[in-house]
């Protein structure tokens, strides 16, 4: 495994590879250079996203968990920037109820990248796990101009 940083708005993140895949993101980390192809596109990417000039990533992930998970971990990544989905709306398109999909959220290895920031709740901004909490949600839903029933 391969450990890369990459300073950005909200700090320094740490982008982890093995075998030519991005497997997570950790919300701090010393600051490590990136020394294969694959993190240093990643930092990269992840630059340009907080820059506000990337949209999409476009990276080799491996992802690790379950089918479920990975069903949810694929319905995230169809999220546009800048638009968010409720975990009712995924659950209901996995055929499932919304606290199973919350949960899986709540496990993806790869926030920001797998953005379960643009997932709600059908009343309000619901949960995040990552560093900061709800705080860091905003944040990043802000950077994407996404909430705009916050004012």
């Amino acid at each position: 495994m391969h450990v890369a940083s990459v300073d950005t708005d909200i700090g320094t993140l740490g982008l982890v590879e093995s075998d030519g895949r991005i497997v997570r993101l950790l919300w701090c980390c010393e600051k490590t250079a990136a020394t294969t192809s694959v993190l240093k596109e990643a930092v990269a990417q992840l630059e340009s996203y907080f820059a506000g000039e990337l949209t999409t990533f476009d990276l080799p992930l491996g992802l690790e968990g379950s089918g479920f998970q990975k069903r949810v971990y694929d319905a995230m990544l169809a999220i546009p920037y800048g638009e968010t989905q409720t975990y009712g709306e995924i659950a209901s398109s996995l055929k499932t109820s919304a606290q199973p999909v919350g949960n899986a959220c709540g496990s993806n290895p790869i926030p920001i990248i797998i953005p379960c920031h643009r997932v709600l709740s059908s009343n309000g901004l619901g949960g995040y796990s990552g560093q900061g909490g709800v705080e860091m949600k905003i944040r990043l839903l802000r950077l994407e101009d996404a909430i705009p029933f916050l004012i």
